[in-house]
């Protein structure tokens, strides 16, 4: 299991298969809010994937949001699932953001994994809210 960084709009691809994948067929949300101005290879965000049996099973995107590093976008494939692939794709974005040079990160975590940011080091710091039918809280983590 491994993660790279996205340099090429190939591999972003791949990362926009398993966003549409997980997002839109799997949980609901619809198409036309999957996709944003944010997914591009540019300066205001990064894109990551992760391979298990070098196959791209997993994304993320980190953004830079008011002094955040904010973490989004975060699926793996459900065949994927429970092999630590979303603990690599939090640190790797965490990575990321601490070169940017940011001490603090934030994410909208749907309430169903709420206790794996927590295990992670995330604060809960909102009341539940609706994102794309699905509900969510914010929860924040600062690098010491």
């Amino acid at each position: 299991m491994n993660s790279k960084r996205i340099t090429q709009e190939i591999d972003l691809k791949k990362a926009f298969h398993i966003r549409n994948e997980v997002f839109v067929e799997e949980q609901g949300v619809p198409l036309e809010d999957e996709f944003d101005e944010f997914d591009t290879l540019n300066e205001h965000s990064e894109h990551i994937l992760v391979y298990y049996n070098e196959q791209p099973v997993g994304t993320g995107r980190v953004r830079w949001v008011d002094g955040f590093g904010k973490l989004e976008r975060i699926c793996i494939l459900e065949s994927s699932r429970k092999f630590g692939i979303g603990k690599l794709i939090i640190e790797t974005l965490e990575e990321i953001a601490k070169e940017k040079g940011v001490s603090k990160v934030k994410l909208h975590g749907q309430t169903q994994a709420e206790g794996f940011y927590k295990k992670l080091g995330y604060q809960t710091s909102s009341n539940i809210f609706m994102e794309d039918g699905i509900p969510h809280i914010l929860m924040i983590k600062e690098f010491c």
